[in-house]
């Protein structure tokens, strides 16, 4: 059998199960149309990633206008090459246009330039959805207000080290802290974040950093203005889960 339709493969990129038992044939056989399909597979992964972000901020104009200069159409207006009739942007419907001469000579010129839209396209709508993610990316970390900071200070057994906490709020009130920590690792050991009473008469692990830089939820039942130390702790892996005494760094809360 001839190539499978571009359009065809691209619903078998997105896990329609519509290949029928010769077209599954030809898939086993025709190194042409796996590579196509293994490649419209990439970019539905690609924009599958965007779905679970949340209401995504409109791209600007400008967006719109680079796709429609990539496709080679007007301002309002998809369509495809070698297809007449075919509907492009929800805004405009196409007229049916002669469709355009193919050489005999070149018989895989329709195929191509349909690949092409389909690519070109596909390209498009990825650009739209890193748009879309990276506005989204930007308007979250605008909605965080930063409610209470701490410089977090060396204990002698770690004269080198240094860090900050800063606690940030969310709009639903939820609050968690970033901590950064500048310090020389130990072997066989962990780095923990804990938030202390003033007191130290109690205190809550928030869990383990990895890293240089990282931020941990605040649980909901822990007021900050009693828990206001927050402290990175040294861990023997021991599996004692209770603070071992060796504080790398401490710092006071102050609350904006």
């Amino acid at each position: 059998m001839p190539h499978i339709d571009p359009e065809r493969l691209a619903l078998f990129a997105m896990g329609e199960p519509v290949a029928t038992p010769e077209e599954s044939e030809h898939l086993a056989d025709c190194a042409v149309c796996v590579d196509d399909l293994a490649a419209l597979r990439h970019v539905a992964i690609a924009g599958r990633a965007s779905i679970d972000v949340g209401d995504l901020e409109a791209p600007p104009d400008s967006v719109w206008s680079r796709i429609a200069e990539e496709l080679s159409l007007g301002t309002k207006t998809l369509e495809r090459e070698d297809a007449p009739g075919i509907v492009g942007t929800g805004e405009t419907a196409l007229a049916e246009r002669d469709p355009e001469p193919v050489s005999v000579v070149d018989a895989a010129a329709p195929r191509r330039r349909v690949m092409r839209g389909i690519w070109a396209l596909a390209a498009s709508l990825v650009l739209v959805a890193g748009v879309g993610l990276g506005v989204w990316a930007v308007t979250q970390r605008a909605a965080l207000t930063e409610v209470a900071e701490a410089t977090l200070a060396p204990f002698p057994d770690h004269p080198s080290a240094a860090g900050t906490a800063i606690v940030e709020e969310r709009p639903d009130g939820t609050k968690a802290v970033r901590v950064q920590l500048d310090a020389d690792a130990a072997p066989d050991t962990f780095r923990e974040v804990w938030l202390i009473t003033a007191d130290a008469s109690a205190l809550v692990s928030l869990g383990v950093l990895d890293g240089t830089d990282q931020t941990f939820a605040i649980p909901a039942d822990v007021d900050l203005r009693d828990y206001v130390l927050v402290d990175v702790s040294q861990e023997p892996v021991d599996g004692d889960p209770t603070h071992s005494g060796d504080s790398i760094v401490r710092g006071e809360l102050s609350f904006s």
